[in-house]
């Protein structure tokens, strides 16, 4: 790297923190349109990739939003508080609520805009979760959440075909307190669940149903539901828009 270069870089850097300190104090709020590519490139004097770097930062850390010929805006979106554990609580779902009900709170809509529910042959990872063979059936539930108009969960869910055939888990909708309350009518309710998360970046087809900026991490969180005897009747994977949650987790020492 030249210094030019080096020096550059430190200038989109500095462009970034003055804007994100504008927005931490209030002088643009939610919504608000940022000082534009030209805007910057007067006041700091920098060339135009640089200005574009600069917000581009903003875009990256969900801080701001491109809006096609408008300009770049502040975000009006509130991050989704995603609590880990009280959201699987029987006394939820076992009273005819959705898990997602505890994560967005009241005066939010939570829409689910895409339902595919197919059966298809278990893969080697799914299959050993689930103790089944690979290439034995398993229903499969893919689902996109939208929350506030904005895409931000998909969910794949995995689980015995031989277990849920016939029964409104195969279905699109799988009734009050969804597929766990459905589990629990057939003697197999989830009494132990294991997540796991890591993050990385989307893949095309992600970034494109999430409606990503570019450069914005996915969280993926798959878990496992057990029942009281340990075994395993779901997997469901899920792929976060990482600028729209705050994953919590609150229990006892």
């Amino acid at each position: 790297m030249t210094a030019a270069q080096g020096d550059g870089q430190l200038k989109y850097q500095r462009i970034a923190d003055a804007l994100r300190a504008a927005i931490a104090s209030g002088e643009y709020g939610p919504g608000d349109r940022l000082p534009g590519e030209n805007e910057l490139m007067a006041t700091y004097q920098v060339a135009r990739m640089t200005a574009r770097q600069a917000l581009g930062v903003l875009r990256s850390e969900g801080i701001a939003e491109a809006r096609k010929g408008a300009g770049v805006f502040v975000r009006t979106f509130r991050p989704i508080r995603r609590h880990g554990i009280q959201r699987l609580a029987r006394d939820g779902w076992g009273t005819g609520q959705s898990v997602w009900e505890a994560d967005v709170g009241a005066g939010r809509e939570l829409v689910v805009d895409s339902v595919v529910v197919r059966q298809e042959p278990a893969t080697e990872g799914v299959a050993s979760v689930l103790g089944l063979e690979p290439g034995d059936p398993v229903c499969v539930r893919g689902r996109r959440f939208v929350l506030d108009g904005k895409p931000v969960l998909l969910a794949v869910s995995h689980l015995p075909a031989s277990l849920v055939a016939g029964t409104a888990i195969a279905e699109e909708d799988s009734g009050p307190g969804g597929i766990y309350a459905r589990l629990a009518e057939l003697g197999q309710a989830p009494a132990h669940f294991r997540e796991e998360i890591r993050c990385r970046m989307p893949t095309t087809a992600e970034a494109k149903q999430l409606q990503l900026s570019s450069g914005t991490p996915v969280v993926l969180v798959c878990r496992t539901a057990f029942t009281a005897e340990g075994r395993a009747v779901e997997v469901n994977e899920m792929t976060l828009d990482a600028s729209s949650y705050i994953l919590e987790y609150d229990f006892d020492a």
